[in-house]
């Protein structure tokens, strides 16, 4: 019985030896699965971690007192995207620049109070009628105490010539006792100074703001409202809103030169009823082209002051003006 049962034992070990090798690899191949199964896992997971990183996006627009981000929300009315409005547009503020390098305001003033006073009268008329007009009131009247103690019959006859007289005698004579009694005789140089006096809102006050004391302001007079809408920066109309939406297409530091070169290509080139397009240095740039005339021969002949060979607005511009082949203007009773 012994013998039988070595003998069984002798056959039974090579089988479990066997057995045993049998399912060694079996339980090798489970790890293998798991190892392939976390690498499948792993590349099915990598589109999450994308999703991961497009989700804040959604989230901070959603965000409240956070608006989206302007170039993905906003649309412009040229319909370019943002960004190329803003290098379309600060571009033809350069093209401007070289075109009229001695741009200036064409009010003729020595002082902040004269330029206050000039940009008031200004308002319904042309800066070339109120030039020739205020020699004689700043002669009679240089300061705002002078101003404020006149009588209104004699200053409306001065300031007949530039129309609205009788508002604008009021206007000027009410700004100068709120001069002399509030600020010591001095003009503000802070806009919301300025502001309350009566007759100034906010374009007379960046004109002062920007042209007297230094201080960055964008002028949004008719000229300035007609051709950003030509040039479709903006659609508004409203120019606390016009001032808003141009104040964000360019740096601070720019929007007193800018308002410069706007006005000044609106009053030379491209008028409101006949644009002469095809003398316009920025014809390739502007949406509107082809409004105006388009001949350049044609087109020449429309060209006002400097640019047509006639006399500017001031009675005494900066000599760069002059330098420039600009003339001045003559005095009233000499012709305009």
């Amino acid at each position: 019985m012994s013998a039988k049962k070595a003998a069984a034992a002798e056959k039974a070990g090579p089988a479990k030896k066997a057995s045993a090798a049998k399912k060694a690899p079996a339980a090798k191949k489970p790890g293998v699965k798991k190892a392939a199964a976390k690498k499948a896992s792993a590349v099915k997971k990598a589109p999450a971690l994308k999703k991961a990183i497009v989700a804040p996006k959604k989230a901070t627009a959603a965000v409240k007192g956070v608006p989206p981000a302007q170039t993905i929300t906003e649309t412009t009315p040229s319909g370019e995207s943002r960004t190329a409005l803003v290098r379309r547009a600060r571009r033809i503020n350069r093209e401007l620049a070289d075109v009229y390098p001695y741009a200036h305001p064409e009010l003729d003033f020595t002082n902040p109070f004269q330029l206050l006073v000039a940009t008031v009268l200004s308002a319904q008329t042309t800066d070339l009628r109120v030039n020739q007009t205020t020699p004689t009131l700043f002669a009679k009247y240089p300061t705002p105490e002078d101003l404020a103690a006149a009588n209104p019959e004699e200053v409306e006859e001065i300031l007949r010539p530039c129309g609205f007289f009788r508002a604008k005698t009021r206007s000027v004579i009410g700004l100068s006792k709120a001069l002399a009694e509030d600020f010591g005789g001095e003009v503000p140089g802070r806009l919301e100074d300025l502001v309350k006096l009566p007759g100034v809102g906010r374009k007379t006050a960046f004109v002062v703001l920007g042209n007297a004391f230094g201080r960055p302001g964008i002028t949004v007079d008719t000229h300035f409202q007609r051709l950003v809408r030509r040039w479709k920066w903006t659609e508004e109309t409203d120019p606390d809103k016009i001032e808003a939406a141009i104040g964000a297409l360019f740096p601070k530091s720019e929007w007193t030169d800018l308002s410069h070169h706007v006005i000044w290509h609106g009053r030379r080139i491209c008028h409101a009823r006949k644009p002469a397009c095809g003398a316009c240095p920025i014809a390739p740039l502007c949406p509107a082209y082809g409004e105006g005339e388009t001949d350049e021969e044609k087109a020449k002949k429309l060209l006002k002051y400097e640019k047509g060979g006639f006399p500017g607005q001031r009675l005494n511009p900066p000599q760069a003006y002059l330098d420039a082949g600009g003339k001045p203007a003559p005095p009233l009773g000499a012709g305009s």
